[in-house]
């Protein structure tokens, strides 16, 4: 694509007539991705500023730079007023607006954003539709998955990605979007047919610092929805009507709203809950009249997650038959509430549950199956919001009968300091601190006795640990596996 095609479409008063128009063949913004006849788009980021590798990219082959000051370069230098947003409308131009071609879903909150991600694609899949998917575990382009750094990632990465959906077939594509991505506009020029909102609970106080910011960015989604009335192809927000924040996003967009919720009346809402081992039934209220579903994932949570799922689905124009044979065979989730099954006489349980309101919705149901002592095992991660750690602790207090605090991803930061954070919060509790996530667990396996439960709360389906700088192999399903065939050996 010409150099003068792109600029055209960052602000139109912008300055290029001097400059060439040159062929680009791609837009880059890692000097290290460099080629020749690149892009180069200078990013501030959290530890590093783009701009300082400028030259380096134009040593690589760049051919033109896009920047927020002047250099000195031997290429052409386009100076903007902000090059993150520009890389968005760049990104979008050059790969031809892949997201319009796409029925995008977006789903974002505090909680339940991957599991929701899952079973909408699974749902979208079972109706015959080729689907992608984004968020925090991989990047899925039909059966094909690719590993992912960030939950949602910068624009030009996501709409590069969306192009490769595009191209291989997909119709429709599904990601979770993090608070973070709406604040620093990655998901600029994503034309998001669907939002949905799970809940908002404490998280991310680190980079938000208000509960307020917080709500607003996620609140971001809603109002990026547009605000004309395509009636060929309809926008829609599906909201949590128990959570208060859905009033807010409800007066951010022009989109139809869709809401779901299980303490008061919605257009999707789960009666008459009941829940065993083998999983949960209860009765759906929908527009299209009553079901009796049973799904095999545990808890109210869970239930939330499927409303959120159904509703999506129902706005994405897929059938009820279909949405609903299609929850009820949902399997699980890696790494949420998925059980760890070695042939032992007690429940192990591994989940992602890293804020103070999806511990307690996770031990909540844990009491609800555990026949004796809940063993859990909690950290905190390093270099995150320290105000949640005395509540995680008070909360793993409240709902266990053996709390051991340990070590998460503690990042640079001290473990000890972490868990003297989490200690704080229960004083006069009864809790064990094992600062080493091994011994911790391996320490829960060696407690529990027949009909007792444990769970091992934060990771989930991380498979390392992040300490300092460095990336270990740590994965809490294999580490409680190994610890209770150890334990069974070594009671033969």
């Amino acid at each position: 694509m010409k150099l003068h095609t792109l600029l055209q479409k960052l602000q139109p008063y912008l300055r290029y007539n001097d400059v060439e128009n040159i062929d680009i063949q791609s837009i880059e913004n890692d000097n290290r991705k460099v080629e020749e006849g690149s892009l180069f788009v200078c990013i501030k980021g959290y530890t590093v500023d783009g701009h300082d590798f400028a030259a380096s990219a134009v040593e690589k082959g760049a051919v033109a730079v896009i920047a927020e000051k002047e250099l000195s370069l031997k290429v052409p230098v386009i100076v903007v007023k902000s090059t993150r947003r520009a890389l968005s409308l760049l990104a979008d131009a050059f790969y031809g607006q892949p997201s319009q071609q796409l029925h995008l879903i977006g789903v974002t909150g505090t909680n339940g954003k991957t599991t929701t991600t899952h079973i909408i694609d699974k749902i979208l899949s079972d109706a015959g539709q080729k689907t992608g998917l984004m968020g925090t575990m991989y990047t899925k382009i039909g059966q094909q998955k690719y590993e992912i750094k960030n939950t949602t990632p910068e624009s030009l990465t996501l709409q590069r990605t969306f192009k490769q959906m595009k191209d291989s077939g997909v119709t429709s594509a599904v990601m979770e979007v993090s608070s973070h991505s709406l604040d620093e506009g990655r998901v600029h020029g994503c034309d998001f047919d669907v939002a949905v909102f799970t809940n908002l609970t404490q998280d991310h106080l680190d980079y938000h610092h208000t509960m307020d910011e917080y709500r607003r960015a996620k609140g971001l989604l809603f109002a990026q929805l547009g605000n004309a009335y395509h009636y060929d192809r309809a926008k829609y927000a599906v909201l949590n009507v128990d959570d208060p924040a859905s009033y807010d996003y409800e007066k951010s967009t022009s989109a139809y709203i869709l809401t779901y919720g299980i303490d008061r009346d919605a257009d999707f809402r789960a009666r008459n809950i009941e829940m065993n081992a083998s999983g949960t039934t209860f009765d759906l209220d929908s527009p299209n009249g009553s079901y009796s579903l049973h799904i095999q994932l545990i808890g109210k949570f869970s239930v939330y997650n499927v409303l959120a799922s159904i509703a999506a689905a129902f706005a994405s124009n897929i059938s009820m038959e279909q949405i609903i044979q299609s929850v009820e065979s949902v399997a699980g989730v890696a790494g949420r509430f998925e059980t760890v099954d070695a042939h032992q006489d007690f429940t192990v349980i591994v989940d992602y549950s890293h804020t103070p309101d999806s511990l307690e919705n996770a031990l909540k149901t844990v009491q609800q199956l555990a026949k004796k002592r809940i063993f859990t095992v909690v950290g905190c991660g390093g270099d995150r919001d320290r105000t949640k750690r005395p509540l995680m602790a008070q909360i793993t207090c409240k709902h266990s009968t053996d709390a051991i605090f340990t070590s998460d991803n503690p990042r640079t930061e001290n473990p000890e300091s972490i868990l003297k954070d989490m200690e704080a919060g229960v004083k006069n509790e009864s809790f064990v601190s094992i600062i080493d996530r091994k011994e911790a667990i391996q320490y829960a396996v060696n407690q529990a006795e027949p009909g007792d439960c444990i769970l091992i709360a934060g990771k989930g389906h991380e498979t390392y640990q992040i300490i300092g700088h460095e990336h270990f192999d740590f994965d809490d399903r294999l580490v409680a596996k190994e610890a209770i065939e150890q334990k069974i050996a070594s009671s033969k």
